[in-house]
């Protein structure tokens, strides 16, 4: 039993220590201290403060109010980028969608509105343009030798073709929506490109091609309106006659009028006399034109009343009148006026518009203008007022007294002209021409441009 024993002990030690040596090479094990971790009383450390936490700044009031406006800037700048990537996006596809509609449903009256349209924008731009450039190179500006009417009457017939162009594109325009919605041909064409299409879909077509023409009818009444009112403002700046300045009255009154200083002495025994009046109002009696004296203050007058026209030599009793020749009512308008004397044969004449409208015969037959008197425009010297403190030194030898604001003349005057003659039928008739070149016949008594005329209160020359 022990022969036994021994030797089964002797191999379990073996095993064992073969094990051992087997795990030897894999495994070491170190039992020395990694950390000196020991602290002792004498090496105890002092602990270190910590840094006090930065303690932030109360806000003011404005420093809020800035942030809050920094923050609001920046919601507005991404609403903002926002709306404008939607409104992008939302046009593109709203492009693409119309493009699409007129490639399925556009018919041949789409084309031809297009054309039409393209083509009378392209000539009413043309027109406009030549129009523009003549103004801007100086076409319709007066000249330094006085010819402004030539120059309103090119400016006054380019407004009218441009007017009577647009009016022919409209009518054009508006033979063409009819024949399109009527001519059978062009409704069969349509349906050919819209096969398989429902009925919504040519009704969606019918009521786009509407909308284009009330579109492009709507473009061409708003510039015939416009082109009316260039016309109308034309007509109302521009002086007749060939003119370049005017004498205006802005108002009745005793203080305003125009006084006139011949070269040569008015003792004539006939006479023309012509003016351009544009009056605002008229009253009983309206002095345009007037010349006399102290013995006799009616020597020569030109007068409105209501809508008629006189003429007066020598006196209030030697009277020529022209009924319904002024317009009571409406814009004001030029007006031209002539009045002609001759002692010889006692026949006085006024001639209005260039028409011989009053003759009179007897008139101051043998009568002789006497010298030394007064000529004055939009007023007469009749004593009738007592001198004022304010017009005390406008008094003229004889006429002392001041003037009634009764007959005072309100309005525009051009063309003041008078000669020492009867002038002939066919002079007055191209003096009384709008388009005409009136001013450069003129008196050799008085002149206009040429004679010395003073204006008085509120009365001045205007272009």
């Amino acid at each position: 039993m022990l022969h036994w024993r021994l030797p089964l002990a002797v191999g379990v030690w073996s095993m064992c220590v073969c094990l051992t040596l087997t795990y030897e090479d894999d495994i070491e094990v170190n039992y020395a201290d990694t950390y000196y971790n020991e602290i002792t009383e004498e090496e105890t450390p002092e602990p270190t403060p910590s840094a006090t936490p930065c303690s932030s700044p109360d806000l003011t009031k404005w420093d809020k109010i800035f942030s809050m406006l920094e923050n609001s800037q920046m919601r507005e700048n991404m609403l903002l980028q926002y709306a404008d990537d939607i409104v992008k996006v939302e046009m593109g596809s709203l492009r693409g969608e119309i493009l699409r509609f007129v490639a399925q449903y556009g018919g041949s009256c789409g084309v031809a509105v297009e054309t039409a349209g393209r083509r009378m924008a392209l000539q009413l731009e043309g027109r406009l343009r030549e129009s523009l450039e003549r103004l801007k190179f100086g076409d319709y500006i007066p000249t330094a030798g006085g010819n402004s009417v030539g120059n309103s009457n090119n400016l006054e017939a380019m407004l009218q073709q441009l007017l009577s162009t647009a009016r022919i594109q409209a009518n054009r325009l508006g033979k063409l929506e009819s024949s399109c919605f009527s001519n059978p041909g062009s409704v069969k064409a349509t349906s050919q490109l819209s096969q398989g299409g429902s009925t919504d879909h040519r009704e969606q077509e019918v009521t786009t091609q509407e909308v284009v023409l009330e579109g492009a009818l709507a473009v061409l009444q708003q510039t015939r309106m416009e082109l009316q009112e260039v016309l109308s403002s034309s007509r109302h700046r521009y002086l007749p006659g060939g003119n370049e300045m005017a004498i205006l009255f802005p108002m009745r009154s005793r203080r305003i009028y125009t006084s006139v200083i011949p070269d040569v002495p008015l003792s004539l025994s006939s006479f023309t006399v012509c003016l351009w009046v544009k009056p605002v109002t008229v009253s009983n009696k309206t002095v345009l034109f007037s010349y006399g004296n102290r013995r006799n203050p009616y020597e020569i007058q030109l007068l409105l009343s209501h809508t008629s026209a006189l003429f007066t030599i020598g006196g209030e009793t030697h009277l020529v009148e022209a009924r319904g020749v002024v317009k009571p009512k409406g814009p004001p308008e030029w007006l031209h006026l002539c009045g002609s004397w001759s002692s010889e044969q006692g026949l006085a004449s006024l001639w209005v518009g260039g028409k011989k409208v009053a003759s009179t015969p007897g008139v101051a037959e043998g009568h002789i203008l006497p010298d030394g008197g007064s000529l004055q425009l939009g007023q007469e010297r009749n004593g009738c007022c007592p001198l004022t403190p304010s017009s005390s030194g406008n008094g003229v030898p004889g006429f002392e007294a001041g003037f009634d604001p009764k007959l005072a003349f309100a309005g525009s005057m051009t063309g003041v002209n008078m000669w020492d003659k009867v002038l002939p039928e066919e002079k007055i008739v191209q003096l009384a021409l709008k388009e005409g070149l009136g001013c450069e016949h003129r008196g050799n008594i008085v002149a206009w441009g040429v004679t010395e005329m003073v204006p008085h209160g509120g009365a001045q020359f205007i272009n």
